[in-house]
């Protein structure tokens, strides 16, 4: 594994993030608000909502490696009866895969979500056949726990999603 900072987002990341997460690799496989194309007006407007909102309900970090960020990570606070829940969001760019930083930065997350909230559940939504997604997930310690069948609606198809989750007394 290559060394990576987990960091606040700050003025300044756009470029880089609009480079990277322009992928239709890194689209495939997220919800459809993730633009695609990802323009850099795209990445100025999410560094910006990632600024205002952080401690907010969200945890919002960059990937950053050799100074720039190359990646995303975020966990989002539940509410109402989820509200000792967080949900887990995370993208890489594909110059980075395979390299075990994304298993390492989700670990992290989980602990600094762990250690900032009074949560008792981290859980991430994943499709079933993103199996890369899947691995990083059972490699950080989540579980899983049940998969959606024909549940979202992606790129003219219906999919299975896999729910996995990671509880407080299971973080390693």
């Amino acid at each position: 594994m290559t060394d990576f900072t987990l960091r606040p987002w700050r003025k300044g990341d756009e470029d880089a993030l609009a480079r990277y997460a322009d992928n239709p690799n890194i689209a495939a496989n997220l919800r459809d608000v993730f633009p695609s194309p990802y323009t850099r007006e795209d990445a100025a407007a999410y560094v910006e909502s990632c600024i205002q909102n952080e401690g907010r309900g969200q945890l919002y970090r960059a990937i950053e490696m050799d100074g720039e960020a190359v990646g995303s990570i975020s966990l989002t606070l539940g509410t109402d009866v989820y509200r000792r829940s967080a949900e887990l969001g995370y993208f890489l760019g594909e110059p980075f895969w395979g390299r075990g930083i994304m298993t390492a930065a989700v670990a992290a997350m989980c602990r600094e979500g762990f250690g900032t909230w009074d949560i008792v559940r981290i859980y991430a939504e994943v499709y079933a056949r993103n199996t890369a997604s899947r691995r990083v997930l059972e490699k950080a310690g989540f579980s899983l726990e049940g998969t959606l069948r024909r549940s979202v609606y992606k790129n003219g198809e219906m999919l299975d999603s896999c729910i996995y989750a990671l509880l407080r007394e299971e973080t390693p």
